[in-house]
């Protein structure tokens, strides 16, 4: 197959890329982007540029040069005029619209629902089928507050070939935006080359409990429950030290660590590279994700790969990830007092019973949610749709 990837951009998420690499052994895949620029390319990918979206003189040229592989002179005028005028929107649309015609697809793969707005002329010629995944705030919580963006969705789902679910949990949400008997829907999970996520050789919890999360201190992430939670333990006398990856100075979890006087226990630290971050999960005896809004998180799979459990909330697709109190525990979302009841009864957990479950978890990542999976999951998803379309 020829695959279109298409997140507006080529800095494309660690789910995407992995999906990219696996595909790329037997299909041809491109890559279409409002950038100019990429450091890590991934072998075998096609990049196709649309123009910068920080320089505007790059994006002149690269609009200019995309007009004159038309051959036309009547598009080059057009091109022209549109140039000394300088509507970056109508150029953006143009240059996907004719980059993705002379590639001629046979099926493209929109990221995000962010996505469709561009999309647009290319939906409404039906000549290319589009699968679109869902995940995030965009199908999980704006359709639900924005009348307006519901009406909009409800427009454009159903020209879609088909969608990805990136769990169970958002597809009974997207459900109740669109839905039909001949709707195309797979879950698809995210997945992991397990050759490159070395399981730990024991599990023996530290005398004083090591806890950590990863992640960008966004909202969702709820960082602010979980350093509640921590002042409960602390309260309780439990012996532990809780580190968030990707905290780095943040103002908010900082005041929130002083106003509990957390500082001796609680250390926010800015991103690492991978590699690193596997080793600090490895080191710590278990994972907090207070997340609010998820699809399934990545970092979580990974914990359980590692050999380390995780503690998590029941927000979006997590509970399909982990079982309560099996491979790891989940507890209701926005609640310090159930975060700090679970660390709790995993700190008085014999660590016999912790390798256990820490075995479970690792054998469940080995049969649901490995890359070759994903990938071939997806190319049974993007034949559905176009045999569909035939």
């Amino acid at each position: 197959m020829k695959i279109i990837i298409f997140d507006g951009s080529f800095k494309t998420t660690a789910f995407i890329n992995r999906l990219i690499e696996g595909l790329t052994k037997t299909h041809e895949v491109y890559v279409l982007g409002f950038n100019e620029t990429l450091k890590h390319k991934i072998n075998g990918v096609h990049y196709v540029k649309l123009g910068s979206n920080s320089s505007k003189l790059a994006f002149i040229k690269t609009s200019w040069s995309i007009a004159v592989s038309q051959s036309s002179l009547k598009k080059c005028f057009s091109t022209l005029l549109q140039l000394i005028k300088f509507n970056r929107k109508a150029l953006q649309s143009q240059n996907l619209n004719w980059v993705i015609e002379a590639i001629n697809p046979d099926i493209i793969h929109a990221q995000w629902v962010s996505n469709i707005a561009i999309l647009e002329p290319i939906l409404s010629q039906n000549r290319y089928p589009v699968v679109l995944s869902q995940r995030g705030y965009h199908i999980n919580v704006r359709p639900f507050i924005d009348e307006e963006n519901m009406g909009y969705l409800k427009d454009w789902l159903p020209k879609m070939a088909g969608f990805h679910s990136v769990s169970k949990a958002i597809s009974s949400k997207g459900d109740l935006i669109y839905t039909s008997p001949s709707k195309i829907d797979h879950v698809v999970y995210s997945g992991l080359n397990l050759l490159k996520v070395a399981y730990r050789e024991k599990y023996q919890k530290t005398k004083r409990m090591e806890l950590i999360s990863v992640g960008r201190p966004h909202w969702k992430k709820g960082y602010d429950y979980a350093i509640k939670a921590c002042a409960l333990l602390k309260a309780h006398g439990i012996d532990f030290k809780y580190t968030i990856i990707g905290a780095g100075q943040h103002e908010e979890l900082i005041y929130l660590r002083e106003f509990y006087k957390l500082e001796d226990v609680v250390e926010l630290l800015s991103p690492m590279p991978q590699q690193a971050v596997f080793e600090a999960i490895k080191e710590a005896d278990a994972m907090l994700l207070p997340s609010i809004e998820e699809g399934i998180a990545n970092v979580a799979i990974e914990a359980m790969a590692l050999g380390t459990l995780v503690v998590s909330t029941d927000c979006g697709g997590m509970p399909e990830l982990i079982a309560h109190n099996k491979d790891g525990w989940v507890v209701p979302k926005r609640s310090p007092e159930a975060l700090a009841e679970a660390i709790m009864d995993f700190s008085k957990t014999p660590d016999d019973k912790l390798e256990n479950m820490c075995q479970q978890a690792r054998k469940k990542v080995e049969r649901q949610f490995t890359e070759d999976k994903m990938v071939q999951d997806m190319e049974r998803l993007y034949k559905a749709c176009i045999n569909e379309d035939n």
